[in-house]
Formats: C-alpha cells, structure tokens, sequence
C-alpha cells in the first residue's frame, strides 16, 4: 500500500513538501478574487463576493455595520485594512486575533502597530497551525493594506504557510495569474490614487466570473492620509457607494435598463 504523506500536517514528502499546506493554498485558488494596488497617496483594495442566494438578508451589509459588510474587506485597525480570500470562518477568526494584537499594541505602546509587524503576529500564528500534529492550516489568504510613519503606506500578502511579502499591486483568489499579468502591464510606480482605483476597477472587470460589476458583487476600499491631521482614513464603501464609482468609471451594470425596457414590451410593468 503506498504511503499517504499527506495524512498529517507534520509529515514532509520525499522530495520536501507539506501537502496539507498546498492544499490549503489550492482551496483559495478557488476563492473571490481579492485586489490590491499600492498608489502613492493611498492604498485601494476590491474584492469579489460570492452570492450566496437571494432570500439571504444582507441589510446589516446595506447600512454599512462595523468594519465593513463582514465577508470579504475588514477593519483591523485604524491604520490598517485587510482583505480574506478562502474560507470565512477561518478568515474571521484570524480578523478577530489580528484586532485583539493590535490593540494590545496601542495599549502598550499608545501608537498603532506597525503594518508589517501585524502581518508578522498574523504570520506566527498561521505558522504554528502548520507545525503541530492534530492541527489543519488555515484555509485562507489575507491581502493587508495599511500606513505607519516608519514606511508609509504598505501592501502584504500572506498565505497559509506563515510567508508573507510585501507587494506594489497583486492579486489571490481566482484568476490570480490572469489579474497579475494585467497588473504588470499597467501598473506604474508614480500611479496616483484615482488612476489606482481605475486599474482595479478595470482588472476586476476583466478577471471576475461575471459578465458585470455591481455592488452585490463588489466591496470595494480605500486607505489615504487626511491632509490635515496627517492620520490615516480607512474607507470601507457602502453599497451605493460602490455603485456610484462603478457608473464613474463606465463599469456599472447595463442589465437593469434592457430588462425594464423587455418587461415594458411585454406588457409587464406595473406603473402607480
């Protein structure tokens, strides 16, 4: 019988591999697309949700709740902006562990955690899930997107493995390599904060199963400096919000329109 070396987390494979862990990074291949480009004057994340079915009720998404919708864009910290792409339970118990080290560091410290040091707390943590038997990795990939006075605006990615990597634009989830070749030919160092958010616009456009974009599918946000304070801002767009931008940039929806105008043909609109 041959041997199954993927059996336990700890077991390596003859030629040096943990298959658990390839396994937890095929699974958020699968995953909504997750996007994130570095501007010089801000940070811009978007990423693609899953509609689960249309009797979910999503109204504590509608009216924006705390730190975001709760799916796919959360808040860590004043500073500090993160996006999940794999599985959801998993996600919010990192989120949840991510917002509890960095208020332990404001407490400590009275400043923000640096972006990079949070990324590392995550890191160790994801780590120690790959390293110890009984254990399973997380099944998920975080995008965080942040700002500190030590290196200014910044942008990570991290996988189940523990590694993470600083990034100027990059992309995980579904059609990852498609997003990234796109992302290599546009992008460009002096890109500004709006030029930013029209290139993920556009590449979510391009890279997401369907056939347009709207706020059902969407979340969408930003990280900027408020020229006043000098403090970091974290906008996490609202639903109309995101359907504002999408009809900015040409990328709303057009069905609404040809299905009312086929309803009214048929004689199937009502009007008080």
């Amino acid at each position: 019988m041959a041997r199954r070396y993927d059996s336990r987390t700890t077991i390596f494979s003859p030629e040096g591999r943990l298959y658990q862990i390839e396994y937890a990074m095929e699974a958020i291949s699968h995953a909504g697309t997750v996007l994130g480009v570095l501007a010089t004057d801000g940070v811009v994340l978007a990423a693609e949700k899953k509609v689960t079915g249309k009797l979910l009720d999503l109204s504590v998404a509608k009216e924006g709740g705390y730190g975001g919708s709760g799916e796919k864009i959360f808040l860590l910290n004043t500073n500090v902006i993160a996006g999940v792409a794999g599985l959801t339970a998993d996600a919010n118990s990192l989120i949840n562990y991510a917002r509890s080290a960095a208020q332990r560091h404001l407490f400590s410290y009275n400043e923000d955690i640096p972006v990079e040091q949070l990324a590392q707390r995550l890191c160790d943590l994801k780590q120690g899930y790959t390293q110890y038997g009984g254990l399973r990795p997380f099944g998920v990939s975080l995008l965080y997107a942040g700002w500190d006075p030590h290196y200014q605006f910044q942008l990570y990615h991290s996988d189940p493995s523990g590694n993470y990597s600083g990034w100027k634009a990059t992309c995980i989830g579904a059609n990852n390599g498609t997003a990234q070749s796109l992302l290599k030919q546009e992008y460009k160092d002096t890109i500004g904060l709006e030029d930013a958010i029209g290139l993920v616009l556009r590449t979510m456009s391009k890279t997401m199963d369907s056939t347009s974009l709207s706020s059902e599918k969407l979340e969408f946000a930003t990280l900027t400096i408020d020229p006043q304070t000098k403090r970091p801002i974290a906008k996490i767009y609202r639903p109309a919000e995101v359907d504002a931008l999408l009809s900015k940039h040409g990328l709303a929806k057009v069905e609404d329109a040809e299905a009312t105008e086929m309803r009214s043909r048929d004689g199937l609109l009502v009007v008080h």
